[in-house]
């Protein structure tokens, strides 16, 4: 796999995902930016698209936060050296982008969560910090120094007088330059310190990684929803005990019992999952979504080869006895097994054969199913005009 090099995708996940960095050097290459430093700015104007500006040395003091849409006047009065703009989830905007992240496909899809892009200019850093998710550091335009340092946690020392976390003690360990097509993998938790050598674009591919309070949440709230008050704490195997104010452990043990076959449920489980991981962070969807019917839908697809899942669209599913979940922006449906194939394809890649695509639709369920995400701009056809459906 040229992009993790001379490693296959197993030898990656079994001796670094997560557990050590991997400098790749041309892993694209050849790599050009996707876009100017001048159009990523354009970008940053933009009030529907997240952006920052981290000044090392800014007017408020050291590691100066600032968060966008921006002006034109905003970038004339920047100083000539180390800042950084930040522009998160170009791939939601930019198709070239949302097609860059087909090559982590070795990864499941449903974890990747975006494609940052940062502009540095000579010196611009965001500062020694740890991210809590796996991320690649693709190179792609001039040249970054990246150093690596110490294992972090949640009790790690950070500088004080700032909104970002800046590690106080950063311990450096390794030091590499990266230049166009050279990529750098971290796993979560390894502080990091990268530092333009002259003016830099870097791309960020980052992982969902929800907390495990979010997980206990969503979770809790699930098994709540399918509870009545007749399920209660229940001791049939009570025991006469010598300290009646005593929670005794057989009590704890009964406890645990009750909450075990709570959460003993796979099927709610991969609900829980499937939802959490494909809610977006922007959607593509109209406020009144005009489906189509099938006939009009192969029409509309007959014109073109390719067919498209929307940058803006999260996508997955799970296997279950008897039928499959499909979950959609966060959201879940159930299908019958017989539409696995054409599920299989729809969450497996951003760009499919239009063609193959309505030959998997055998069902009215799939067929209905294509109808919904197409009428909800979730996935367009080659040529329709911002994925807006032409029927």
């Amino acid at each position: 796999m040229q992009l993790l090099g001379h490693l296959s995708a197993a030898e990656f996940l079994r001796d670094y995902w997560q557990k050590k960095p991997l400098l790749i050097r041309n892993a694209i290459p050849d790599f050009e930016p996707l876009l100017s430093a001048e159009e990523l700015a354009g970008l940053s104007l933009e009030e529907e698209i997240e952006s920052r500006l981290i000044l090392e040395e800014g007017r408020a003091g050291p590691w100066e936060l600032r968060k966008g849409p921006f002006t034109e006047d905003d970038y004339r009065q920047l100083p000539d050296k180390k800042w950084t703009l930040l522009v998160q989830s170009v791939d939601q905007w930019l198709p070239e982008a949302a097609d860059l992240l087909g090559l982590f496909d070795f990864l499941p899809g449903w974890r990747i969560d975006d494609l940052m892009i940062s502009y540095a200019v000579d010196g611009g850093s965001v500062g020694p910090h740890f991210d809590q998710y796996d991320v690649f550091l693709l190179q792609a335009e001039g040249q970054r120094e990246w150093r690596t340092g110490q294992r972090c946690n949640a009790d790690s020392a950070l500088i004080k007088g700032t909104s970002l976390s800046i590690l106080a003690d950063f311990k450096e360990d390794e030091r590499w330059t990266l230049n166009p097509g050279d990529m750098l993998y971290l796993p979560p938790g390894l502080a990091h310190h990268g530092i333009a050598r002259g003016n830099c674009q870097t791309y960020s591919i980052g992982f969902r990684a929800p907390s495990a309070a979010q997980l206990v949440e969503r979770a809790a709230d699930a098994i709540l929803s399918g509870l009545t008050e007749h399920q209660r704490y229940a001791d049939a195997d009570l025991h006469e005990q010598e300290a009646g104010g005593e929670i005794s452990a057989a009590a704890v043990q009964r406890l645990k019992t009750l909450l075990s076959e709570q959460l003993n449920q796979d099927d709610l489980l991969s609900r829980v999952l499937g939802e959490l991981m494909t809610e977006p962070r922007n959607s593509p969807e109209p406020d009144d979504p005009q489906t189509p019917d099938w006939s009009e839908l192969c029409e509309a697809l007959s014109y073109t080869d390719t067919l498209y899942r929307h940058e803006q669209a999260r996508f997955a599913f799970s296997r279950h006895s008897g039928h499959i979940e499909m979950y959609v922006q966060g959201e879940a449906q159930i299908l019958p097994d017989s539409d696995l194939a054409l599920v299989t394809a729809l969450c497996g890649s951003r760009t499919m054969s239009s063609s193959q695509i309505m030959l998997l639709a055998r069902t009215q369920t799939a067929q209905q199913l294509l109808c919904d995400l197409y009428g909800r701009h979730l996935i367009y056809a080659e040529g329709d005009d911002d994925g807006s459906p032409d029927y």
